[in-house]
């Protein structure tokens, strides 16, 4: 029996859905194939410097700023000393692991060497504006398709490459402020002389972090974005090395 509250003028009144900002995403089709694209040294010092970073990070913050310190005399603790150490070994562990990705950009496979890392050719570089509008939702529809890093990952992580050399120069000025007579200060105090002083160097190294900050939380969005709309394993890639691709689609960088 029709409720009489539920019509008007003769016409039934359909219930209309409330706003959202949900978008379901349809599940993929098409044919699949799993394609391997990062060996282990990739997916080890990815990890790695992860770790690493979160460290030199935290440990960083606390040197710049103590936030709290145990009490009693200065002799009868040494959480400073800790810290530093931490940060210490952070750090070397972080360059350890640039040198051997330095070493695979000439003997990782070809997703992983220098061409597929850096924006070197002229392709990259037209196909760059086309992956901005894409991310931009402006024209998602005419991006490229890479397997690899696309355009915009490259030029991202050449920049976060540089940043990480801006730290490591002035992170090593610092340290050899300690011992003027070592091999620190005399290998890397130009960089003291080149900025001005030692407290720009510590300004650089701290202005340096925080550049550090804002791309870890946009890399981990984009990363569970493109996994979230492509539905292909852009997480899990950085676990097992691989991911899956349509076979229907033409892939720049096959």
């Amino acid at each position: 029996m029709t409720d009489p509250a539920a019509m008007r003028g003769g016409r039934h009144l359909r219930e209309k859905p409330g706003p959202s900002l949900a978008h379901k995403v349809p599940p993929p089709s098409g044919n699949y194939q799993w394609v391997y694209l990062w060996e282990w040294p990739i997916r080890a010092m990815h990890w790695i410097a992860a770790l690493c970073i979160v460290a030199l990070v935290l440990t960083g913050f606390y040197i710049g700023r103590p936030y709290f310190m145990t009490g009693g005399e200065a002799s009868a603790h040494y959480l400073m000393g800790t810290v530093r150490l931490v940060h210490f070994a952070a750090a070397g562990l972080l360059i350890a692991t640039a040198i051997i990705r330095f070493y695979w950009l000439f003997m990782g496979n070809k997703f992983e060497r220098f061409a597929a890392l850096f924006p070197v050719r002229g392709r990259d570089w037209a196909n760059l504006v086309r992956m901005v509008k894409y991310y931009l939702m402006i024209q998602p529809e005419k991006a490229p398709v890479y397997l690899g890093h696309n355009p915009l990952q490259q030029l991202w992580y050449t920049f976060m490459y540089f940043v990480a050399g801006v730290q490591v120069i002035t992170g090593f000025a610092m340290y050899g402020q300690a011992a003027p007579e070592g091999f620190f200060y005399s290998t890397f105090n130009w960089v003291v002389r080149l900025f001005g002083g030692i407290q720009e160097v510590h300004f650089v190294h701290h202005m340096a972090t925080w550049i550090f900050l804002i791309f870890l939380p946009v890399h981990v969005y984009l990363a569970f974005r493109a996994d979230h709309l492509e539905r292909t394993g852009t997480i899990s890639s950085i676990v097992s090395g691989g991911r899956f691709v349509s076979q229907d689609a033409r892939y720049v960088d096959e």
